[in-house]
């Protein structure tokens, strides 16, 4: 087993504001800025979503394509657009019985904004981190709809699951019909269940039992919400698994400590030197996932 390892840097996400942490960066320069700083300190992958001028979530091309640009001229980490949006701002449709409905449309328009990778969150969940019920609904329909989209225009998907149906239902499907390429990129996300209605908390045995779910030829990454970044990172480098971190999973260096982006790629780095591990650097990710080099 290799002892290198990719690394993302989530820098943003679709929910949280500066109200939770001051650093968190949510327009384009304070978003490159980072990212660029993080990929100096070893990220070869960048998830990143959108904002709108006052910070509200959106999936808007031009905004996206703004970020990647920047990002572009600063560095060679690999770009990955968000594809779920978030809760607030664009990505909210009103509904009748006084919910609100993850806007769909505006969730496709991520894959005009100029990155190599698109999140495929191809999860129905209810997303109450906003105080209100937000459904996020992506039947089969809207999952082959997606990820359609992503392939046509030469996009590697990430597989984002929250819970093992995810894997074994529409992800394993999609698959089997043709819309990747091995390897599958999957990552799996624990920690989310006190915001999302359909996801898993981070132990160590789900963690175990959802890599037993995945496909054949998958790799996959592990992103621990909140206390469950550090934890879940760890096990999931001595499994063979890649790590994902950053202020849209976690705002805590410690109890009490807020963070900043940077601070969690070099402590993600610094943990994986202890252990024995090298993050791989951009390059190496793209072979690793049969992109094409810049």
């Amino acid at each position: 087993m290799s002892n290198r390892r990719m690394v993302t840097i989530a820098p943003t996400g679709g929910t949280s504001m500066k109200s939770a942490n001051p650093a968190l960066p949510t327009q384009p320069d304070e978003i490159a800025r980072d990212v660029i700083a993080c990929a100096k300190a070893g990220a070869a992958i960048a998830a990143i979503h959108a904002r709108r001028p006052d910070d509200q979530a959106t999936c808007n091309a031009a905004i996206y394509r703004d970020i990647n640009e920047r990002i572009r001229a600063g560095c060679d980490i690999i770009t990955n657009n968000s594809t779920g949006g978030g809760n607030t701002g664009d990505m909210l449709e009103p509904r009748a019985d006084g919910r609100f409905e993850n806007n769909f449309e505006e969730r496709l328009k991520g894959t005009d904004g100029g990155a190599e990778m698109c999140t495929f969150d191809g999860v129905t969940v209810v997303d109450t981190m906003a105080g209100h019920d937000v459904l996020v609904l992506t039947p089969p329909t809207r999952c082959e709809e997606l990820v359609k989209t992503m392939i046509d225009k030469g996009i590697k998907p990430e597989w984002e699951v929250f819970s093992p149906d995810h894997i074994l239902q529409d992800v394993t499907r999609l698959i089997e019909k043709g819309y990747d390429k091995p390897p599958y990129y999957i990552n799996i996300v624990l920690g989310g269940e006190k915001g999302f209605q359909g996801a898993m908390p981070y132990s160590m045995d789900i963690l175990n039992f959802m890599v037993k779910c995945l496909p054949p030829q998958s790799i996959w990454c592990i992103s621990g919400i909140g206390p469950a970044q550090l934890p879940a990172t760890t096990q999931a480098l001595l499994m063979g698994g890649h790590v994902r971190v950053g202020l849209e999973d976690n705002h805590y260096y410690a109890r009490g400590q807020k963070a900043t982006n940077l601070q969690l790629i070099e402590r993600q780095v610094r943990i994986m030197s202890e252990l024995g591990y090298e993050p791989m650097s951009p390059a190496e990710s793209r072979d690793l996932l049969g992109l094409k080099q810049l």
